[in-house]
């Protein structure tokens, strides 16, 4: 029988990648739309010679690849440049998740994905599942992983939908906001529930 596919989303810092990689220990198989979008930038790939050819040379970085930080400056200043980012990468993305998930094995594959609900994601997938954490930890584990000032993170966060209406699109929700035992059990009890179900559904 074909995997049925999880999304699972959150906020930035709300310790999504800590999530799926320990449904990957339990033998899910799983692709991130954030991997998927580098994957489809790197050299020799058609996007990453139209995102020059709009931005110019000063998205490149030293070694011909593209320079992720100085595209990110220029399009969250400009709501119209990051659209036309999205419609460019956005189908691209997709396309190269599809093509991951058709290769799972396990009873469901999971889809990770920070916009799962504002690319309309989140209606490819059978089921989803937030990981949440207050504000104020998201920002504190931003800045710490990404090195990042507090205007830059706010500004991603703004990017992103609300809390409120992501979790509007939530068939399950996971707390992240204790430690990793606490975290590893919780994916294990969702794990063992998903696994009873026959499509994503109960």
């Amino acid at each position: 029988m074909k995997p049925w596919v999880l999304g699972l989303t959150g906020g930035i810092g709300s310790g999504k990648s800590a999530v799926v990689e320990a449904f990957g220990r339990l033998g899910v198989h799983w692709v991130d739309a954030d991997h998927a979008a580098r994957w489809v930038v790197e050299p020799g790939r058609p996007a990453l010679g139209l995102i020059v050819d709009r931005f110019g040379d000063g998205v490149l970085a030293s070694d011909g690849g593209l320079d992720r930080a100085a595209l990110r400056e220029l399009v969250f200043r400009e709501p119209e440049q990051r659209k036309w980012l999205e419609q460019l990468l956005h189908p691209l993305i997709r396309q190269e998740v599809a093509e991951h998930l058709s290769r799972a094995t396990s009873p469901y594959a999971i889809m990770v994905s920070p916009l799962l609900v504002e690319s309309g994601q989140h209606q490819q997938v059978a089921r989803v599942l937030v990981v949440d954490v207050p504000e104020a930890l998201q920002l504190e584990r931003a800045i710490k992983r990404d090195q990042s000032g507090e205007a830059q993170i706010r500004a991603i966060l703004n990017a992103q939908v609300g809390r409120e209406e992501r979790l509007r699109h939530a068939d399950d929700v996971l707390v992240n906001d204790r430690d990793r035992a606490w975290l590893e059990s919780e994916v294990k009890r969702l794990h063992d529930f998903y696994l009873t179900l026959r499509g994503g559904q109960e």
